[in-house]
């Protein structure tokens, strides 16, 4: 049954009814209800998991009014958040200075507001700016070094060269500023873990976690490769799981890489599909393994395109859904190359297409509507992917 994405929202902090395992020797068994430790969200891009992330946000920790305004702004210790959260506005809260007049110091920026004013000042206290610095490199290149000012509102960037020698400042690149931004927020978390270990409240190092409920981190750093993408997934199972508190995490993503990783690292989550439907409404729906298993990536796929082709509602995302599903199914029948699937006679030709298609940067070819003879190859692929190869034939006779 569809819902608003409100009420998705609130399914997450529902409790559910867990059944325990009675002893051999017993047949003795209770059910306890209880809110997950980890939810493990997967679903397409465009399926509404940002705006999920601002939904849940509004309703752990809504925006205060009237006389509970005046008392949070009158004592901000009071309103420290409920729950930390990580998406696509994240990014939002830092900002490069470029320093055009001079072309000489560029200057990653936060926004100062109250979030960030808190949250810089904390690592600042807690003298996390070598901890940052350390992530940052792990994922990106380890000569890349941040240096932060003071104050912790703005950073710079140098190439150390090993021999007391660094380059002027630079500019990252997109994909690295990603990985910083994500560090720093990691680094964060990191110390929330860490100080909510402690059991006592008054032998922590700061009371500035000691409300916190809640953790949503969704796609954290899309720009990875394969090997850093696991790299980082290992790395954040690895830290929920040393996790003790009575925290809860929220995790949701589009890469079913990322999911994979997750699900087989983790213990005790619960899994779900996130869908969107035409009418605005959304399904979360409860998923037992990965998400070949589970959710039968590779099927929902299939289907996906196969409906708009049917609705005549192609666009040009489903080009990198095609090329998706030809990876996974040479990659199912040992094929050392996706392209390799295609027909014979225009391997070079259609490769080419659904490259350029699926990864064009150009705005005009973003937003564009695919043309008709694009979308007859989107047909016509499909069809002899299913036509051609046994993989798939197998699948609609036990499907």
């Amino acid at each position: 049954m569809s819902k608003a994405l409100t009420e998705i929202a609130q399914l997450l902090i529902t409790p559910r009814k867990i059944r325990k395992t009675a002893p051999e020797k017993t047949r003795d068994t209770d059910e306890t209800s209880a809110v997950p430790k980890v939810q493990l969200i997967y679903a397409f891009n465009g399926s509404g998991k940002t705006c999920l992330s601002r939904e849940f946000k509004q309703l752990i920790a809504p925006k205060a009014n009237g006389r509970e305004a005046d008392e949070q702004a009158e004592h901000p210790e009071l309103s420290r958040k409920k729950i930390l959260y990580y998406n696509a506005f994240t990014e939002d809260l830092f900002y490069w200075d470029n320093d055009l007049k001079e072309d000489a110091e560029p200057k990653l920026k936060v926004q100062p507001n109250a979030y960030t004013n808190w949250l810089m000042t904390l690592l600042k206290d807690l003298g996390q700016d070598g901890n940052i610095v350390h992530y940052f490199q792990r994922y990106a290149n380890d000569k890349l070094t941040p240096h932060f000012s003071t104050d912790f509102t703005e950073v710079t960037f140098s190439m150390e060269r090993g021999n007391d020698e660094r380059s002027g400042h630079i500019k990252l690149s997109k994909g690295e500023e990603s990985n910083f931004i994500w560090s720093v927020f990691y680094t964060l978390l990191d110390q929330v873990v860490t100080i909510l270990n402690v059991a006592e409240r008054g032998e922590r190092e700061t009371s500035a976690f000691d409300r916190l409920e809640y953790v949503f981190i969704d796609d954290p750093v899309s720009s990875l490769d394969e090997n850093h993408l696991i790299e980082l997934a290992v790395n954040l199972a690895s830290l929920i799981k040393s996790s003790q508190s009575a925290l809860k995490f929220i995790l949701t993503t589009h890469n079913t890489l990322f999911y994979n990783v997750l699900f087989n690292e983790l213990n005790g989550k619960a899994c779900y599909m996130l869908e969107r439907f035409d009418d605005g409404t959304f399904a979360l729906t409860e998923k037992q393994g990965d998400s070949n298993k589970s959710f039968s990536y590779h099927l929902h796929l299939k289907h996906t395109i196969e409906q708009a082709i049917t609705d005549n509602k192609v666009e040009r995302f489903h080009f990198t859904l095609l090329r998706n599903l030809y990876e996974k199914t040479a990659s199912f029948l040992g094929y050392p190359k996706w392209s390799e699937l295609l027909p014979d006679d225009k391997q070079l030709y259609l490769s080419r297409i659904i490259n350029f298609t699926s990864h064009s940067t150009l705005s005009h070819e973003a937003v564009a509507e695919p043309t008709p003879a694009e979308k007859a190859t989107v047909k016509l692929l499909l069809e002899h992917l299913k036509s051609n190869y046994g993989f798939w034939q197998q699948e609609q006779q036990h499907g």
